[in-house]
C-alpha cells in the first residue's frame, strides 16, 4: 500500500485521466475526494471505490474550490496530496477561430484553477508533515503542436507554475511535480485531434515512437509514483509520459 494513511483530492475524476488517478491511489490506500464538475459522473466514480466521497466543483471557482477542500477535511480529516488534473481542450483548429469566451475558459480551468487550488489547499496541507502537489501539463507545453496554440500555452504555464511552486515550497517539504501526457484515450480526444476518424488517429500516433496515445492507467501510473514516498527526492519535475513524443 504505497498511499496507505494519505488522504488525496483528484479533480476532473469523473472521468479520463482523472479516474484513473483516483481509482489508482485508492487501490494503493488513499482516501479519495472524486472531484469534478459533472456531479454524477464524480458520484459514480466514488460508488466505485473505497474510502472516497463524491464532490462537485468548477475548479475555476474560488469559492467553489475552498468548499472541496473543507470537504475533503470534513469526510477524511486533512489533506495530504492535491492532483490538479481537471481540464479543458481547445478543439483544434486556427488560433484565431477561438473565441474570447473559449479562451478566457481554457486558462480559467487550467491555469487559474492551479492558483485557486494552492490559496485553499496549502493551508492544510501546512498542517501535516510533507505534502505532494501533482499537475497535470501536457506535451504541448514542451513540443506543442500546430493548431491547439492556446491549450498549448496555458500547459506551458502549467509547466513554470511547477517548478516555480517547487522552489517556494521545498523548505516546507512540500513536493511539486507535474506530468506531460501525451494525447491519450479519454473524452477529450476527438476534440484535440479535430475530429475523430481512423485516419486522423494514423496521423497522431504516427508522432509517437512507441506507437499507441496514452490511457489513464498510464498517467494514474505516474501520478501514483510521484505522490509516493519513493518520490522523496523530486520535486520541479515535469514527467513526459509519452510514448517518446517529446524526443
Amino acid at each position: 500500500m504505497r498511499l496507505k494513511d494519505k488522504i488525496a483530492i483528484v479533480t476532473g475524476a469523473g472521468s479520463g485521466f482523472g479516474e484513473g488517478i483516483a481509482k489508482r491511489f485508492a487501490a494503493e490506500g488513499a482516501s479519495v475526494l472524486v472531484a469534478d464538475i459533472d456531479a454524477q459522473a464524480a458520484a459514480r466514480v466514488a460508488a466505485e471505490i473505497d474510502a472516497s466521497v463524491a464532490c462537485t466543483v468548477d475548479v475555476a471557482n474560488g469559492d467553489q474550490v475552498e468548499a472541496m477542500v473543507a470537504a475533503a477535511v470534513q469526510a477524511f480529516g486533512g489533506l495530504n496530496i492535491l492532483v490538479n488534473n481537471a481540464g479543458v481542450p481547445q478543439r483544434r483548429g486556427p488560433m484565431l477561430e477561438v473565441t474570447e469566451q473559449d479562451f478566457d475558459r481554457i486558462y480559467a480551468v487550467n491555469v487559474k484553477s492551479i492558483y485557486w487550488d494552492a490559496v485553499h489547499a496549502l493551508p492544510v496541507m501546512r498542517q501535516q508533515p510533507g505534502g505532494v502537489i501533482v499537475n497535470i501539463a501536457s506535451t504541448g507545453a514542451v513540443s506543442p503542436r500546430a493548431g491547439l496554440t492556446w491549450y498549448n500555452g496555458s500547459k506551458g504555464a502549467v509547466t513554470t507554475l511547477t517548478k516555480s511552486m517547487a522552489a517556494e515550497l521545498a523548505p516546507e517539504k512540500i513536493r511539486v511535480n507535474a506530468i506531460n501526457p501525451v494525447i491519450g484515450e479519454t473524452g477529450l480526444t476527438e476534440d484535440f485531434m479535430g475530429g475523430d476518424t481512423p485516419e486522423l488517429r494514423k496521423q497522431f500516433i504516427s508522432t509517437i515512437p512507441l506507437g499507441r496515445l496514452s490511457t489513464p492507467t498510464d498517467i494514474a501510473n505516474a501520478a501514483l509514483y510521484l505522490a509516493s514516498d519513493e518520490a522523496e527526492l523530486l520535486t520541479g519535475v515535469c514527467l513526459e509520459v509519452d510514448g517518446g513524443r517529446c524526443i
